[in-house]
């Protein structure tokens, strides 16, 4: 997989994570110039979350955004598709319980959990406005769900030096600490590919979400995007436009 466009193959994209899953965390952190935990920690605020809810982490990896959802008192269901990534989650003991799941077609009966999140990983799947309507299905009524996403830039300058890094310094970084660099250029090209924070709004509202919004992270390398489940949303899968 040389190309990054949004038909991406699961089978694919599931065998990439696996190959990177023992250092995909450390290359993250890496990449991100130290901003993970920042991010993180803004998604789980985002999901303004009361003692117990239910919240299902979607595209998961080794666990380390359930943790920290877990910490925050939620009761996490860690899902993803890549067998690599959640078995490293167990064998380092994230304190959450791991599902194989698919995106697209995910195994929980509609609005069982109270919050939906998925983060980094929308943009890695082969119908994201899909699963992004599986994420509204599986949530109640009043519910949230948040997605913590790469975006662009907001500001000229900041967007053509983060675009030079994503494609040049990226990849060069990952050949110093990573087995291979494909999947990083996979990765990058994959940011530059995503819809920009308005166009997500839009996905957003066409899967039926309310009170749509996003906030910009770091300049707009990241965005935060929050939709809450109405009412009429319930009971069914919203299919997207």
């Amino acid at each position: 997989m040389s190309r990054a466009d949004l038909e991406k193959q699961p089978q694919d994209v599931a065998t990439m994570f696996d190959g990177i899953a023992g250092r995909y965390d450390l290359m993250n952190d890496i990449a991100a110039l130290g901003q993970v935990g920042m991010w993180r920690n803004l998604m789980v605020d985002a999901l303004d979350l009361a003692a117990g809810e239910a919240v299902l982490d979607l595209a998961a990896g080794t666990g380390t955004s359930s943790a920290a959802i877990a910490r925050a008192g939620g009761k996490v269901v860690a899902a993803d598709f890549s067998l690599g990534m959640m078995s490293e989650g167990r064998r380092r003991g994230a304190p959450v319980p791991f599902v194989g799941a698919d995106g697209q077609h995910l195994p929980f009966a509609d609005g069982v959990f109270d919050a939906a999140v998925i983060s980094f990983g929308l943009r890695n799947v082969h119908q994201p406005r899909q699963a992004l309507a599986e994420m509204v299905r599986v949530v109640r009524p009043g519910g949230r769900v948040v997605v913590c996403e790469f975006s662009t830039p907001s500001w000229a300058p900041l967007r053509t030096v983060y675009e030079k890094y994503l494609l040049r310094a990226m990849p060069a970084v990952a050949g110093r600490f990573a087995t291979t660099v494909d999947a990083y250029e996979y990765l990058a090209e994959s940011i530059l590919e995503w819809p920009d924070q308005e166009s997500l709004r839009g996905w957003f509202e066409a899967a039926g979400l309310e009170r749509t919004q996003f906030r910009n992270l770091s300049g707009g390398i990241v965005a935060l995007h929050r939709g809450v489940v109405p009412a009429a949303a319930a009971g069914h899968l919203a299919q997207p436009a």
